[in-house]
């Protein structure tokens, strides 16, 4: 059986200090992405992570193929995130928990990635869009649908309504620069969501406990 372990200069530790590597680029590009938009020095990113450029360019030949594994990497734990609430142990969130709380993830991930994920996109093809786009709205459906069966969401609520809602209010948030804005706009999103009947079987299920 094949091992990864060994001397400096053996396969197994050459492996090794390559994953490292790529794991310290994907940190670096998330920061400095995150700080200067898509268009963020690639020198100035593995200055960060501590490699040359070379071993950056392994890695990611070029700037799209590292926006694309930024996006990848946070579509994932946004992914992640959604299927822990929407399937949570005895001790978990309720449902109206945990549709807030996944809602305030992808806002901040909408606000966040905008510029990095409108570059990304145009940079390849639409199968990678459609991906990414397709992974985020099952996730949405799915704390949606915990909340609905449950009573306390809307039914004429759509997977579709929520998600454009949450980037229009991304959007409107990067524009007008209004830090508190996101969050006040938000909580008026969710009030719509769990309408008359769902506000009153939560403030019922919030006085009996």
């Amino acid at each position: 059986m094949a091992t990864t372990t060994g001397p400096a200069g053996a396969p197994g530790a050459k492996r090794a200090d390559a994953r490292l590597n790529r794991e310290r680029v994907l940190a670096a590009a998330r920061e400095v992405f995150a700080e200067s938009g898509p268009d963020a020095s690639l020198n100035e990113i593995a200055r960060r992570a501590g490699v040359g450029p070379g071993t950056l360019y392994r890695h990611f030949p070029n700037r799209q193929a590292l926006l694309a594994a930024v996006i990848q990497e946070r579509v994932d734990a946004l992914c992640a995130h959604a299927g822990r609430l929407a399937e949570p142990g005895p001790e978990g969130p309720t449902a109206d928990a945990a549709l807030a709380e996944w809602l305030a993830a992808f806002l901040a991930h909408a606000r966040l990635n905008h510029g990095i994920g409108a570059a990304a996109m145009a940079a390849h093809d639409e199968e990678f869009g459609a991906d990414c786009h397709g992974r985020i709205f099952a996730a949405a459906a799915s704390v949606l649908e915990r909340a609905q069966r449950e009573g306390t969401a809307r039914s004429d609520v759509t997977v579709d309504d929520l998600v454009q809602l949450v980037v229009g209010l991304a959007l409107s948030a990067n524009q007008y620069g209004d830090e508190a804005q996101p969050a006040r706009l938000l909580a008026l999103v969710l009030d719509g969501v769990h309408g008359v009947a769902g506000q009153a079987r939560r403030l019922g299920s919030a006085a009996s406990g």
